[in-house]
């Protein structure tokens, strides 16, 4: 299992691929969200997995750090559509000066090359909320799910490869309960 935010700010390694620099993206060490089984022994389904991955922890650092544009490294990992929706999701957190904490375990990723195989993906994985809170910046009122709402969420994240081979995403659906 990978996790991510076991220290203090810190940082997964900036990874490099064809020459290309990655962000650091940085997550407080009391969220912790993890990555069960993100590995594929094909080598492009696991740069999809790799760059989705990142492209996810970028949007819960914009929350936790309340950058509502959603920060440089969000817009590395999205196209300008992608980039929009995720602010968008941001913003319903920002907005209320919310932050979030706790453990949100994202499982059972799937990545599928789609249309001419070599530049577009889906990604479907899960996540379990039931560990995972929001917290008033200002209040410190904490916030769970709401009583009755499943915390299992399904995910699906199409992609497409810019010509520097970085997987961004293009847009996401999710489906609470679709677990």
């Amino acid at each position: 299992m990978e996790t991510a935010g076991d220290i203090p700010s810190a940082s997964a390694p900036a990874q490099q691929v064809s020459g290309i620099q990655r962000p650091s993206v940085r997550l407080p060490t009391e969220f912790q969200l993890t990555f069960d089984n993100w590995t594929s022994s094909d080598s492009v389904e696991q740069a999809i997995l790799n760059d989705t991955k990142e492209q996810l922890r970028a949007g819960y650092a914009a929350i936790t750090a309340n950058e509502p544009d959603g920060g440089d490294a969000l817009a590395f990992y999205d196209t300008k559509p992608g980039l929009t929706q995720d602010r968008q999701w941001i913003r319903t957190y920002t907005s209320q000066d919310l932050t979030v904490f706790g453990q949100l375990p994202a499982h059972d990723p799937r990545a599928t090359l789609i249309g001419d195989k070599k530049t577009r993906a889906v990604v479907t994985y899960c996540t379990d909320e039931s560990k995972a809170y929001t917290r008033n910046r200002r209040t410190k009122e904490i916030q769970g799910n709401p009583a009755g709402s499943d915390p299992k969420v399904f995910y699906s994240v199409t992609l497409t490869k810019n010509a520097d081979g970085v997987w961004q995403n293009v847009s996401t659906r999710a489906k609470r309960g679709g677990c």
